[in-house]
């Protein structure tokens, strides 16, 4: 990303303490690479913040095993991890095919975090588990996506997102409170509510990327007498169906309730979601935009 090139502003929910784009420290604890002093260990500390050479000091005059951890001043710099959900309907529809093309808009969508991520001088990191392993990369100035996101499989689970929450809970060295959390799935797929609850409790700032059709997931065209060929969830295979005017109408009701729902109950959580119907960049550039509007007029800061 060029410097004159435009990005959208990372609003956090809340406002944050310290100084903001990670030019100065912070006077408060926390993740950044200066070290504030030290203290004994207490349990639930990171094992790689312990201090081996002065534990081995105070362990041998003390004649018993005794840990000594370093504390750091805080960067007061975003960090950022992007979620993909790549479960195999999120493949759907790739080019010449006249629907939303879902790999594309997701590729775009986290294009779009990266440069938004390193104009604020931030962390970027990646989670996906789509292929046998996980592939995550922890938040660092990364300058590109991971080969991952660019041309990784699509075989993740359906409750892929929400092993995807608990693996960044258990991450080492931990997920920092404020950190963005950028959710990238169609959301067709049951999530709890205790998976956000979960999150929210961690203090990361949750931002649920909504990606739908427009016309065939956020409503139904008037296909009545035509026959279309549907994708079946339960199979993962396309079938030929004929709908009479009828059914093709309460198709319509059916999916613009279900879209109009998932965006306001993500929004009775206090996730702002971004919605993307559209795998050209400048419209998904736009969708961002809004978003950012919106959380600067309520929170009154960003990065």
């Amino acid at each position: 990303m060029s410097a004159t090139e435009v990005t959208f502003p990372l609003a956090p929910r809340r406002r944050f303490a310290g100084l903001p784009f990670g030019a100065m420290t912070s006077v408060r604890r926390g993740s950044g690479p200066d070290v504030a002093g030290s203290r004994p260990y207490r349990p639930g500390d990171d094992a790689h913040s312990i201090d081996w050479a002065a534990s081995a000091r105070l362990s041998s005059a003390h004649g018993a095993d005794e840990f000594i951890v370093r504390e750091y001043l805080a960067e007061e710099a975003p960090r950022v991890v992007v979620v993909n959900d790549r479960r195999p309907a999120m493949a759907l529809f790739p080019r010449p095919l006249p629907w939303l093309d879902k790999p594309e808009a997701m590729r775009q969508a986290s294009e779009l975090v990266v440069e938004a991520t390193l104009a604020a001088r931030g962390f970027f990191g990646y989670l996906d588990l789509g292929a046998a392993e996980p592939a995550w990369l922890a938040p660092r100035t990364y300058h590109e996506l991971p080969e991952a996101a660019l041309g990784g499989s699509f075989g993740a689970p359906e409750d892929n997102l929400a092993r995807a929450f608990q693996f960044l809970a258990e991450a080492q060295p931990p997920v920092p409170g404020g950190t963005f959390v950028f959710v990238l799935s169609d959301f067709l797929m049951p999530f709890a509510d205790e998976h956000w609850i979960s999150a929210l409790e961690r203090r990361w700032d949750l931002v649920p990327v909504v990606i739908q059709d427009p016309i065939w997931e956020r409503s139904f065209p008037d296909v009545g007498g035509v026959v279309v060929p549907l994708f079946d969830q339960t199979t993962q295979r396309f079938a030929p169906v004929r709908l009479t005017p009828r059914e093709a109408a309460r198709q319509r009701e059916e999916n613009e309730a279900r879209a109009d729902s998932l965006l306001d109950h993500l929004r009775s959580l206090d996730l702002g979601p971004v919605l993307v119907t559209s795998s050209d960049r400048g419209e998904i550039f736009q969708a961002f935009l809004e978003w950012a509007d919106e959380r600067i007029v309520s929170r009154g800061h960003w990065w």
